[in-house]
Formats: structure tokens, C-alpha cells, sequence
């Protein structure tokens, strides 16, 4: 698919993975939309790149469904690409000390991470699928974000892993549904990425964290996650499955 004078639906863009992938699709020639929980980083990047942005919170279903009404109005058609960045990093032992229990952190991880992309990727392939085909007959693509804790998730992050590894596991089921439909599905694992998660770790920890990293021995940059949302989106034999974008990176333990 062409990215030029095609709409584009982001989620989480308004920093991170999100932002970077919201300003590469502008610069193609996309017609960008960010849904973003925080309306004034989202506004900032769509200021920045010509788009629209809405706010909402991804783990409610209304609220997306609205809130893409509302973006799509403004730049008046339907999503042929829709990325999935929104999400959270919360980490905690399934039995804490003294015997505490997480279960109110894996459920805001699930409800965001999880739902919240199933719901946006159930409202955006809704709409692609009534639009009209392009030459190949495709109609449009869906990228959601998983991660590489999916496979090698660290003490702690079990709720993290489990939602990761559940956006993976459905990419070829939803893959397979929505081919009658022309729309693709596919889904990206990034490793360790300098992103506002990473930002708020202390030196030590971060250069710790790097030294694990084979090549290139450095945290991703954004930029290399939306320029693989890019080669997703323009390969149109890309289908039902999860890469790995992580340097070679296998998680330890801890």
C-alpha cells in the first residue's frame, strides 16, 4: 500500500513509539489522526505534523469508538492504516511481599494493553472493511505493538508479558478473519527502546540494561520502530505475524 494521501489512525502518539510512527507517516504523505489518553501531547505532535488529535482511553469501548468518529470526521474519510502504540509498563510480583497480591495491576495492564488494542483494532477494521478495495484488493492493514517480554518476559512482569503475548497471539486469527475483507493484520515486538519508559530509569539501571543488547549495543530508537510500521504497511505479502525488533536482545531474568 501507498502510504501517500492515505488516513492513518495512531494510538499512543503523542510520545514514544506512537509520536515518532505519527510524524514518518506525515512525512509520506499520510493524513494522520492520534488518539492519545493525553490530549496535550497529542495535540502537540498533530500541531507538529498537520494531523487531528483526540483524546481517550483505549481500555473503553465507547470512548474509541467516539473519539475515532470525531478524528475521522476532521480529515474526512476512513483509516487504511491503523497502528496500535498505546499502552503501559506497569510491573509487579504476582505474590508481593507479605503475601500481596497484583491482581488490580494485571487487570489496568490487560484493560489497556489488551483491550484497549482489540478495541481499536475491532472499530478500525469495522471501517476499512467498507471501503473500497485498492488494485490488489487490499483495504487496509492493522499494526498493533506487542513486545519481546512476550517471549522472555522478567521477574515482574508477568501482567506485562501476558498482555504482550496476547496482542501476538491473536495477529494471525484476526489475520485470517479479516482477509475476506482485504485488511491485513501484523504485529511488532520491540525490545529496549528509548521511549518515556526508559527515560525514567535511573543511569545505572539503563546502562545496565543496554549491556545486554548484542548489536547495535544501544537502545532503539523510535524512529527504527516507525520505519518498520513503514515496510509493514508498503509489503503487502506482510501478514499475521510478529516480528522481533530488538537487536538481538534475549531478556534475562531479572
Amino acid at each position: 500500500m501507498l502510504i501517500d494521501g492515505q488516513i492513518a489512525l495512531v494510538t499512543g502518539g503523542g510520545s514514544g513509539l506512537g509520536a515518532a510512527t505519527a510524524r514518518l507517516l506525515a512525512g509520506q504523505g499520510a493524513k494522520v489522526a492520534i488518539l492519545d489518553y493525553d490530549l496535550t501531547r497529542a495535540q502537540a505532535v498533530a500541531a507538529e505534523i498537520g494531523g487531528v488529535a483526540v483524546q481517550a482511553d483505549v481500555s473503553d469501548e465507547a470512548a474509541v469508538s467516539a473519539a475515532m468518529d470525531s478524528a475521522l470526521d476532521q480529515l474526512g474519510g476512513v483509516p487504511r492504516i491503523a497502528i496500535s502504540c498505546a499502552g503501559v509498563g506497569m510491573a509487579a510480583r504476582i505474590v508481593g511481599r507479605e503475601g500481596k497480591l497484583s491482581f488490580d495491576v494485571f487487570e489496568k495492564t490487560l484493560r489497556v494493553n489488551l483491550f484497549g488494542t482489540y478495541n481499536v483494532m475491532s472499530h478500525a477494521a469495522r471501517r476499512m472493511a467498507e471501503l473500497e478495495p485498492l488494485g490488489d484488493g487490499e483495504r487496509g492493514v492493522v499494526i498493533n505493538t506487542a513486545s519481546v517480554a512476550f517471549e522472555d518476559g522478567q521477574l515482574g512482569q508477568a501482567a506485562y508479558a501476558a498482555s504482550k503475548g496476547a496482542i501476538a497471539s491473536m495477529c494471525l486469527p484476526a489475520a485470517r478473519e479479516f482477509a475476506q475483507s482485504g485488511i491485513r493484520v501484523m504485529a511488532i515486538a520491540p525490545g529496549l527502546f528509548q521511549t518515556p519508559m526508559m527515560e525514567g530509569l535511573p543511569p545505572e539501571i539503563a546502562e545496565k540494561i543496554t549491556a545486554n543488547i548484542p548489536f547495535p549495543a544501544r537502545l532503539g530508537a523510535p524512529e527504527e520502530f516507525a520505519l518498520l510500521a513503514q515496510q509493514i504497511i508498503s509489503n503487502p505479502f506482510l501478514n499475521g505475524t510478529t516480528i522481533r525488533l530488538d537487536g538481538a536482545v534475549r531478556l534475562p531474568p531479572r
